[in-house]
């Protein structure tokens, strides 16, 4: 009998980041966003939370030594070729991803994680400088959206002209690129990614589905994944921008509120 060898692992991306047990966003988003672009997701769980369709009901974080302790177990042994954060909660989890992420040499996307899509909050207040601080110096691209750049920098996104400005304020705390999500702006679904530079404006048509539970998680995710891969990050946010639009226009109702995009959408197209 001919036996096939084994076959070689694909690129390899570690979230850090919340779970949510409705599986809309979270760990959970990423890790589906992950094995749809052709990677290995891996996780360090920095919190679990209770949250369906209608919000999130409760959230409980875990200790900095349990999220050291996992990333420390996943790079020390199986590596990793981009890592993407989420949810970290309070500015304990934020200064101990920080440093962890600092001691590695592989693209970082940062989604700087406030609020849900329902409005409840994610992040201690308290946490704000250490995300400004510890997080955004150690991220290639930080992916902000227009509340999570008005809570770290003061600058209010209105039209479609002031992305500019506002980008220009979340790379004054150290990511070497910002990609401002301009989604809750009216007209086309627009966002900036720019390195102070560089300027690539990434325009995608606006869908008529309310169901886009987990938007930002699946965009940074699939950026996570494309750096994996080796693609440049202008290269690698066009391919992300692309997926997030196709899951969105597939989203699907869950329960009685928001439900989740479509990770899976390109195998039923």
């Amino acid at each position: 009998m001919t036996t096939s060898p084994p076959a070689s692992a694909p690129p390899r991306v570690l979230t850090v980041a919340g779970s949510d047990s409705g599986g809309g966003a979270g760990i959970q988003a990423d890790l589906k966003t992950m094995l749809a672009l052709g990677t290995h997701g891996m996780s360090v769980l920095t919190a679990v939370t209770a949250q369906n369709s209608l919000g999130v009901q409760g959230v409980w974080e875990l200790p900095a030594e349990a999220v050291r302790a996992q990333f420390r177990s996943v790079v020390d042994d199986i590596g990793v070729h981009a890592v993407k954060t989420g949810m970290l909660s309070s500015a304990t989890l934020v200064q101990t991803v920080g440093a962890l992420l600092g001691g590695i040499a592989v693209p970082v996307v940062v989604d700087p994680v406030g609020v849900s899509k329902h409005g409840d909050s994610l992040l201690a207040a308290d946490a704000l400088d250490a995300v400004r601080g510890a997080l955004l110096p150690v991220a290639t691209v930080a992916t902000p959206n227009l509340d999570e750049v008005a809570q770290l920098t003061g600058v209010r996104v209105r039209q479609e002209d002031d992305l500019r400005q506002a980008a220009e304020a979340v790379l004054t705390y150290g990511s070497r690129w910002a990609l401002v999500k301009g989604g809750h702006l009216a007209g086309q679904a627009v966002d900036l990614l720019t390195d102070g530079d560089e300027e690539h404006w990434l325009r995608a048509p606006r869908h008529d589905n309310r169901h886009t539970h987990g938007t930002g998680c699946t965009l940074a995710s699939a950026l996570a994944a494309g750096l994996a891969k080796g693609l440049a990050v202008p290269e690698a946010a066009e391919a992300a921008k692309g997926y997030v639009t196709g899951a969105i226009a597939a989203g699907f109702a869950l329960g009685g509120g928001i439900g989740p995009v479509d990770h899976g959408w390109q195998t039923r197209s």
